[in-house]
């Protein structure tokens, strides 16, 4: 087993490097497709928030590089990595994932084709990468002055956004499940430009003032929704239900005033302060907000 798990690891450095000639910036991941380095503060009492700036590895995506002695220093850091991410948003790319998920029970590619032909755009020939479920992503690039948010079916049922602050997992990596490729004819391809129409749909309404008699209720109504959603939670889902609310908080613009009662939910479910803290912090990062 150590032999399979060092050649994995040789070549998903391999493939990192490569990606990383093409401008591509990267992290190793480990086989659950998470970062393989964990974070440094994760023992502070009091973690502050850091994107690196403390000069250690384990920030995520924030360590993500092209630099290719820093790209070696990270997976010697990690030689459990058997994969690697590719961060999104970055320059020169402005890489934007659209990940058709195949698990829901939806059929994620036709729900991508009936929002083309609603919103009168050609999906391009761009890059795939296939999953070992079954699902695609398409990469597509960005303008460098629109930052993509991150998202999980808001754009349509299984069909999730990974833009910045998120990251794709690469090509050639090796998971708990299978070995991630590119599809057929398009490892050459560049990354197309995302349609206008498209791009439109990925980025959130401009916000409105809320009408003061109206809005502390609708927020409050939500609120407790997304609370009794977590309230509800069985032993094995416990984080996934409070990493789905708090990035549905997030996205509806009241994650900070339901970051306190969401950490009450879920420690009455099971998970300490330090877990729930921690899964609220990632809904953060997926949806593109700074804590």
């Amino acid at each position: 087993m150590a032999t399979i798990d060092r050649r994995a690891t040789t070549l998903a450095l391999a493939h990192a490097l490569s990606a990383a000639e093409h401008g591509l910036a990267v992290i190793p991941l480990s086989r659950t497709k998470l970062p393989a380095l964990r974070s440094p503060h994760r023992l502070d009492p009091v973690p502050l928030p850091c994107h690196g700036e403390c000069g250690r590895f384990g920030h995520g995506v924030h360590d993500a590089s092209t630099d290719p002695e820093r790209i070696r220093a990270l997976f010697a850091a990690a030689p459990w990595a058997t994969g690697y991410g590719i961060a999104c948003g970055l320059p020169p790319h402005h890489l934007i994932g659209i990940d058709l998920d195949t698990k829901s029970g939806t059929d994620a590619s036709a729900a991508l084709r009936e929002l083309a032909r609603r919103h009168l755009f050609t999906i391009p020939a761009t890059v795939v990468v296939t999953t070992p479920s079954g699902g695609r992503h398409l990469w597509l690039t960005g303008p460098p002055d629109v930052a993509v948010p991150n998202s999980a079916g808001r754009l349509a049922p299984g069909i999730d956004v990974r833009g910045a602050g998120g990251y794709l997992v690469g090509p050639g990596s090796r998971t708990e499940h299978g070995v991630y490729g590119t599809a057929r004819g398009t490892a050459h391809l560049p990354p197309a430009p995302c349609p206008p129409a498209l791009l439109r749909l990925l980025l959130p309404p401009p916000r409105t003032p809320a009408r003061s008699s109206t809005s502390p209720g609708e927020h409050q109504g939500q609120g407790e929704g997304l609370i009794q959603f977590v309230l509800a939670a069985h032993e094995g889902q416990r984080n996934t239900r409070l990493f789905w609310a708090a990035c549905r908080a997030y996205e509806n613009g009241i994650g900070p005033d339901l970051t306190a009662p969401l950490i009450d939910a879920a420690r009455s479910t099971g998970l300490t302060e330090r877990e729930a803290r921690a899964t609220i912090a990632s809904a953060a990062r997926m949806t593109g907000q700074r804590r």
